[in-house]
């Protein structure tokens, strides 16, 4: 996948097609009520994010969203606002050649469906295929981020990384809900149809870290303490507006660029809040060394 480019002129027409505003609520924005096939981890092989004669230097970004009850004010704000910022921004300079999105949403281990993954996308499919996840919007027990991990390191065939040696990047958005620690490789034989034997918190982030850049925002309280030591991000409400911003610094950082260049162009208030998230990142060992 990932063929096309992303331009604001199609983001407009998909938003007024969809009537899609910030105010709205989760089930108005995400129509769905069921998982559609197409997105459910069990009924797919292999994602791929390869290279292409409109994008010859690929590189995959994920973005995953908690999707519990409490952060649909989040979801909406993604879908409405925050990825079009994102893909903006990084298609308007060249701190990524060639980006392709993935969209996921993740949840409750006992939800229905507690993992959705959409194709890795380079033009206006990555929003309308955001918008066509199913959002369960259950309580707040258990998520299960691992189930994301175990499927991007054991179902995705990517050329950044079998061509070049260069990982890609994971951000996965929530609260404080706690990760499931518990029966690990059942939960994961329930979710995308793998065994994995002796499967923990601990070998499915090392695995998924041999492909990506693995970071966390969390907004609110800090929960699963330790987890992502250095690569979790504790942002108030009043970061959300600035969560494209945070991840694009990131990137920009992992990339080799200073805090103070990337923070230089922003104003002062949103400066701070983007530098209070950024200083909490610590990009030594990555990959090498997974604090629990």
């Amino acid at each position: 996948m990932g063929y096309g480019s992303y331009s604001a002129s199609d983001w407009s027409k998909l938003k007024a097609s969809r009537k899609l505003s910030n105010d709205q609520n989760v089930e108005e924005v995400f129509k769905r009520r069921s998982c559609d096939p197409k997105f459910d981890p069990r009924f797919i092989g292999t994602r791929e994010c390869f290279d292409s004669q409109d994008h010859p230097h690929s590189t995959p970004i994920v973005v995953g969203l908690d999707v519990t009850a409490s952060m649909g004010y989040l979801a909406v704000k993604v879908a409405t606002e925050a990825l079009n910022d994102l893909i903006t921004k990084l298609y308007s300079t060249n701190t990524i050649e060639d980006p392709a999105l993935m969209c996921a949403a993740y949840g409750d281990f006992r939800d229905e469906s507690p993992l959705q993954v959409t194709q890795f996308e380079s033009d206006i499919r990555i929003a309308e295929q955001l918008l066509n996840l199913y959002f369960e919007n259950h309580g707040n027990g258990e998520v299960v981020p691992t189930c994301l991990w175990e499927f991007l390191s054991r179902h995705t065939n990517i050329d950044a990384i079998n061509k070049r040696g260069e990982k890609g990047f994971l951000f996965t958005i929530g609260d404080g809900a706690e990760i499931r620690t518990d029966s690990v490789s059942e939960t994961i034989k329930r979710v995308t149809g793998d065994y994995v034997p002796c499967a923990t918190v601990e070998s499915l982030l090392a695995e998924v870290q041999q492909k990506f850049h693995v970071f966390h925002i969390m907004i609110g309280e800090e929960g699963n303490r330790g987890i992502l030591a250095g690569r979790k991000i504790v942002i108030g409400k009043d970061a959300v507006n600035v969560i494209p911003d945070i991840i694009f610094g990131v990137i920009r950082m992992q990339k080799g660029e200073r805090q103070e260049d990337i923070l230089a162009s922003y104003d002062n208030a949103n400066r701070l809040l983007i530098h209070n998230a950024l200083k909490q990142i610590s990009l030594s060992d990555v990959g090498h060394s997974i604090t629990l």
